[in-house]
């Protein structure tokens, strides 16, 4: 299958929109405690003002026919130097989901290389991203792309 990665825009809305609920519900199955089913993570306008900024890019991986069937949301995150670090630049990786008729077919590889590519382009340091726990499909497919461990948070639920 031939993709494209190009940022997100306008037309795209309602595919991004079906992707972060697809999201959304990995997630509330996961800690429904936290989140909500049938929600999601932001509003059109949200999202367009979220497409519009240069730290904020959003990627989508697009068919033939100019449809999406993923979605790559990112930050750029600037780190300052402090007494023990240096300064460095950072892509953390928000959001990458692909819609699940499309799963299988090396749509989130291309988007998670995308990512890489774009991060050295910008001049980050390295890329990042969260993984809740028991999501075990995601933590696999991202340390098979060659993500390794950076730091773990811990909970106590009260």
């Amino acid at each position: 299958m031939d993709l494209i990665i190009r940022r997100a825009v306008r037309k795209d809305l309602p595919a991004v929109i079906k992707l972060l609920h697809e999201v959304l519900e990995v997630h509330a199955a996961l800690r429904p405690d936290i989140f909500i089913s049938g929600t999601t993570k932001y509003t059109e306008e949200e999202l367009l003002e979220i497409f519009a900024n240069e730290n904020t890019p959003v990627f989508v991986a697009v068919n033939e026919k100019d449809e999406p069937l993923g979605h790559l949301f990112c930050i750029v995150q600037d780190h300052d130097a402090t007494p023990n670090t240096g300064a460095y630049k950072t892509l953390y990786i928000d959001d990458l989901c692909v819609d699940e008729a499309a799963r299988g077919l090396g749509v989130a590889r291309k988007l998670y290389t995308h990512a890489c590519d774009y991060a050295k382009q910008i001049g980050c340091f390295n890329v990042t991203l969260h993984v809740w726990e028991g999501n075990d499909r995601a933590r696999a497919f991202y340390e098979k792309m060659g993500m390794g461990i950076q730091s773990t948070t811990m909970e106590q639920v009260l």
